[in-house]
């Protein structure tokens, strides 16, 4: 493009402008990460998301009867106590009730924090710390609680 062009259709400073923008580089990433597969990536990502909503919905009839239960139905909170954990958890369908909250609370909640860390913490060597700390607290609650939901002895005296 001459100077007589820039001149018969704009200014120009507005042609200065055009010609640096066209020379500016492509913004780059600060941290360079090992990138991985985006169709793996995405589908993590989305199948996270979805059970997000799906135990957020079953996680809300949980609880809600949970709290309908031992709040409204069976005398209220002066009722609960070892005697009552131990009638609710001989029948297989509390134990179940209970395992499921204990379940879907740990893995959405760890979800949930998983999340946070990664729009949260900048550097790789902080996030790959916090997951390994997050993962192994998830683990643990969830295999302490299963197993004293399962292993629960009444007869202790």
């Amino acid at each position: 493009m001459s100077t007589s062009e820039i001149n018969l259709t704009g200014s120009s400073a507005d042609a200065a402008e055009d010609a640096y923008a066209l020379s500016l580089d492509a913004p780059r990433s600060r941290t360079r990460t090992k990138k991985t597969p985006k169709s793996t990536r995405g589908n993590f990502e989305m199948a996270a998301w979805l059970f997000m909503r799906l135990s957020g919905i079953v996680l809300v009839v949980l609880v809600l009867g949970h709290l309908l239960i031992q709040l409204v139905l069976d005398g209220g909170v002066s009722k609960i106590g070892f005697a009552f954990v131990a009638g609710r958890w001989a029948s297989p369908f509390w134990q179940v009730w209970d395992l499921l909250m204990l379940w879907l609370a740990m893995l959405h909640g760890a979800n949930g924090l998983r999340t946070v860390i990664n729009d949260y913490a900048e550097r790789v060597n902080t996030r790959l710390w916090l997951k390994g700390l997050l993962y192994t607290a998830t683990v643990f609650t969830i295999l302490l609680g299963t197993l004293v939901i399962f292993t629960f002895d009444p007869n202790i005296r």
